[in-house]
Parts: structure tokens; sequence; C-alpha cells
């Protein structure tokens, strides 16, 4: 367990939070996080578990118990990326870990960030990406109906349908975002999609106060790379937020800069870094810690330790605007560590 040194005579005022360190840059870009924490003399004390599939015999793939039992007991973790062994019939970690905590809204905001320059830099980018996070396409139901022939099912229910849509619509109103759109295909899938709109629309008539319209998710991903200014919190089932949130970080730079949270049941939350393990960097420690740092800023926030994450937000944006040590991904040549460090001054003065 990592403590910091500033932090250890005042353990009583001390959050306790869950770290899975991840595969691949995982671990490397974790250590920079702690670093930036305990820089910031942020309260917090980690409990680091390692995560990796159980194959059980019936087929289903676990996570180590241990994982497990941290998570229900701090009811908070920060996640970095995960490999899913290829072909050997585990379910993906991330899915496992979804499910194993009814983890079933995926918050993924898209803002446009000083000093990394894209197309839409000018005019700027402000989207939350609200995303049902358990069933849908990726429920896992398949099966072969006759060789060469297989069935995936679409699985929508109205209980979490329902979930989603009141997070979305509290999270605006906390937010004081004042637009959704929910985005589906129910001219084409209009029982399941149908069901989703339904709930969405009778959550909505409990927040007049937000203004709520629906549009098809091809029409939207069109109008979005036209003009991201006309949306704001876009509410839309699982697949469609997992495809549609990956193209709104792209809008700002690119996955090594897009944070994320997942709200489950029980006040249990889990925020993580959403691009892969990227293998290739690991050697020469060129990792981009950014994303895995910003989705620990929107968990302080959850946590109510808004000034700590400030702290550190503008450290980080002085150090991006500045462009002078920033790492491969952004246009620079830092290794993660010296990104790092240089997130640390700042925040020292």
């Amino acid at each position: 367990m990592f403590l910091s040194r500033a932090l250890r005579s005042s353990c009583r005022s001390l959050h306790t939070v869950t770290l899975f360190p991840g595969d691949g840059i995982g671990p490397q870009i974790s250590e920079s996080v702690k670093k930036i924490f305990e820089a910031a003399e942020v309260p917090i004390q980690w409990e680091e578990r390692q995560v990796y599939p159980i194959l059980e015999p019936n087929g289903k793939t676990r996570i180590p118990e241990d994982a497990v039992e941290s998570i229900f007991k701090n009811k908070i973790g920060l996640k970095g990326p995960m490999r899913t062994a290829i072909g050997k019939g585990h379910v993906s970690l991330n899915l496992t870990i979804r499910r194993t905590f009814g983890l079933y809204a995926n918050v993924r905001p898209a803002k446009s960030v000083p000093g990394v320059i894209t197309p839409y830099s000018e005019q700027g980018v402000d989207v939350v990406i609200m995303r049902e996070n358990t069933e849908g396409e990726y429920s896992g139901i398949e099966h072969q109906v006759i060789p060469g022939v297989v069935q995936s099912v679409k699985l929508i229910t109205r209980e979490a349908s329902k979930n989603v849509a009141e997070y979305a619509f509290q999270y605006a109103r906390d937010q004081g975002r004042k637009n959704i759109v929910a985005l589906h295909k129910a001219n084409i899938m209009k029982m399941s999609d149908g069901m989703f709109l339904e709930q969405c629309r009778e959550v909505a008539a409990k927040f007049p106060e937000i203004n709520y319209r629906e549009m098809y998710l091809d029409s939207a991903c069109l109008k979005i790379v036209s003009d991201p200014s006309q949306f704001d919190v876009m509410l839309m089932p699982n697949l469609y937020g997992d495809i549609f949130s990956d193209l709104t970080a792209g809008l700002i730079g690119g996955l090594g800069l897009a944070p994320s949270g997942n709200m489950g049941k029980d006040g249990i939350a889990i925020y993580e870094a959403v691009h892969g393990t990227a293998d290739d960097l690991v050697e020469a420690n060129k990792g981009n810690p950014t994303a895995l740092l910003m989705s620990a800023l929107m968990m302080l926030r959850h946590m109510g330790l808004k000034p700590q994450a400030d702290k550190i937000e503008a450290a980080v944006l002085e150090t991006l605007t500045e462009r002078k040590i920033v790492t491969g991904d952004i246009g620079g040549t830092a290794t993660n560590p010296e990104y790092a460090e240089e997130i640390c001054r700042k925040i020292r003065g």
C-alpha cells in the first residue's frame, strides 16, 4: 500500500482508493499519477491489486477475489489499461469488471485541451458521453444457428436504461448542463432502442429544466464532426457509446487525453484510462499518463476533493500549453517520468 510521506501524520483524514495498475504501460503511468498526487499532497492512500482473468470450468471469467473485496470495501477505484488474452476463451477484462461491480453508467467527457491543436481547437469541444455500460450488443449472448450462421443478441432492459438515464439527467443538473440528446436507431430496432428511448423520456419529464431531444446515431456522427458546439450531454446504449466516445476523443487529440468514469450501484465508482496497453512504448517508458491522470481528477471531484483536483489540473494544462515537455503522442519527445516530473514541479511552485 502506497502512502504519501507528507500525509502519514494525518491518517484519519485519508481516503483509501483501490488501484488496478493494469498491463503494458499501465504500471508506469499509474506510478506517475501516484507521484503527482504525492506532490499535490492529495489525502489518499492506495490499495494496489493485480487483476487478471480467471477462467472457471463453466466458461465464465472472473477476477481475483482480493481485487473484488478491495473495491467493495473502498467503493472507489482507479484502473489502468488491461490486456485480454486472445484465443484463450476469456471475456474482456473490462466487461468482466463492469459486470462484477454493476457499473451501469460510463461517463466520458471530451473537452478541448489548451496546447493540443486539432481542427476543432478554435471553436472548442465540450461534450460528455453518457453510455449504458452493461448490456446491449455487449451482453455476450451469441450462438451458432447452423454452420456458417451466427446470431448475436442485443439485450436492452427497462431497468438498465432507466438507471443510466437517471444518472445522466442528475449529472446534467449537478454540472449545470442544460441539454441532453439521446442517440438511437429506433427507426430500425424499434423494440430495443425503442425501450431505451421510452425510459429516457420518462426520466426527462422529471427534469423540466433540462432540454431533452433525440437524434439518430448516424446523423449525430455527421453533425458532431461538422459542429461539436451543438452538443452537450449525449446519452446512448452501450455499443453506440463505445464507438461514439472514441470519436469524440479524436476531436480533442486522442485517447491519451480522454478521461473516463464508471458509476455503479451502492456508491461504487471506478475511473479508468480507456486507451490500450501500448506495449510498444513500455521499454522506453514513453506512455502518456494524461488520460489516467485526468480520470483520477474526475475521481477526486467525485470524492469531494475539488481543490486538490483543480490544483493538479492547472499544472497539467500549463504543461500542455507550454508544450516544452510533453509525450510523443501529442508532438513532444518527453518520457512519461519527465512529463510527470514537469507537472510535479509546477504543483510545487
